[in-house]
């Protein structure tokens, strides 16, 4: 019995010290716990969705959704051949192109109107505390931080691991000059030694002016945020960007609702939208948006065109890999957006609308 308490002992500890490791960030604290207190978004100890959100829909709860990873059998949830990708030097590039690159899943570069901006960034090859779960697919993980140049503007949606990464982060640091984050993401930073004066933390419906003519709007998503057992004390956000001559709306991570309508109509039509299209599933699905539902926030934002994303390179749920750019495509013979879906790497003209790509994933096993 003496032997059994000793090991459960050990394992708390261990437990213990891996949860305070530097990658899980840290819970809001002082003055900035005091503000979130204050915010509209926040009760009953933390943030919460405009409308009741229920993670799991799924009778049973949980139960059914582990067993459905752990003994479902999931064909082609990983593909078995290279993704395909390509290179683009993003440390010599025409500083008068206006474009944007994707890398997979949610992280995507900006170059506009003289600015470079970087969205949720994850080279580390995992979505995970630990680098041998939730594995990068073969192919999608070709860009690290020695390609990316010195980012004006930093945009982090919400800190969940697929779209705030540690290692990424530290390597990142000395490229970044200023960060907008969704309020509370700023405790994690300031724990990792980013300076707080460049840190620009927002709550739903606050606006900041970045001069020389680019305004953020951090607005509403559906979704929730958290890095460990504690969920919700900071917040999860979408970003409506203002350029001198473009409007992009950032999705970051939602489940579909009445907020894509409404910031359609407070801040419409948008040139751009990027929103999430992948790890959905019908068992959470008021938190991730089906790929119909997708189509439909572009609609209600009045988005000129599409680019779907959230896909492609992280196996969060059990479809197969190719499924969300699948059925999107297929669903938009309906819908007749003008739908961007370009490999990793390949740029994206942002003034181009009549650019044409490829269906990529097709014949990729």
């Amino acid at each position: 019995m003496l032997i059994i308490l000793l090991i459960l002992a050990l394992l708390i500890i261990a437990v213990f010290v891996f949860l305070h490791l530097p990658r899980f960030g840290k819970l809001p604290s002082g003055t900035r716990l005091e503000r979130i207190k204050r915010s509209n978004n926040y009760r009953r100890g933390q943030f919460q969705n405009l409308s009741e959100t229920p993670m799991m829909t799924a009778k049973g709860g949980m139960i059914p959704v582990l067993k459905q990873f752990l003994f479902d059998k999931k064909p082609r949830v990983k593909p078995v051949d290279l993704i395909p990708s390509m290179k683009t030097n993003l440390l010599n590039l025409d500083p008068a192109k206006d474009l944007l690159l994707w890398f997979g899943h949610s992280s995507y570069f900006i170059q506009v109107d003289g600015k470079k901006i970087l969205v949720d960034p994850v080279f580390s090859g995992a979505a995970s505390p630990v680098s041998f779960n939730v594995k990068a697919f073969k192919g999608t993980d070709i860009y690290t931080t020695e390609d990316i140049p010195p980012i004006d503007f930093l945009f982090i949606s919400h800190d969940h691991w697929d779209h705030l990464d540690y290692k990424t982060m530290i390597k990142l640091k000395p490229k970044i000059k200023r960060i907008i984050c969704a309020l509370g993401v700023g405790e994690h930073l300031v724990r990792w030694g980013f300076d707080t004066d460049i840190i620009n933390e927002l709550d739903w419906n606050e606006e900041i002016n970045l001069g020389e003519g680019f305004v953020v709007n951090a607005l509403s998503a559906r979704h929730f945020a958290g890095r460990g057992f504690v969920r919700n004390k900071s917040i999860w956000t979408s970003f409506v960007l203002q350029t001198p001559t473009m409007k992009l709306f950032i999705g970051g991570d939602s489940g579909y609702d009445t907020h894509f309508a409404n910031i359609g109509k407070r801040f419409g039509p948008f040139d751009l939208a990027i929103l999430e299209n992948g790890q959905y599933n019908e068992n959470w699905k008021y938190i991730h948006m089906m790929p119909g539902e997708t189509l439909q926030a572009a609609k209600d934002l009045k988005a000129k065109r599409l680019l779907p994303v959230h896909n492609s390179k992280f196996p969060l749920s059990v479809h197969p890999w190719d499924e969300p750019l699948r059925r999107i495509t297929e669903l938009n013979k309906n819908a007749n957006l003008n739908l961007a879906t370009p490999m990793i790497g390949e740029e994206l003209r942002l003034k181009d609308n009549a650019q044409q790509f490829s269906k990529w994933w097709e014949g990729v096993e």
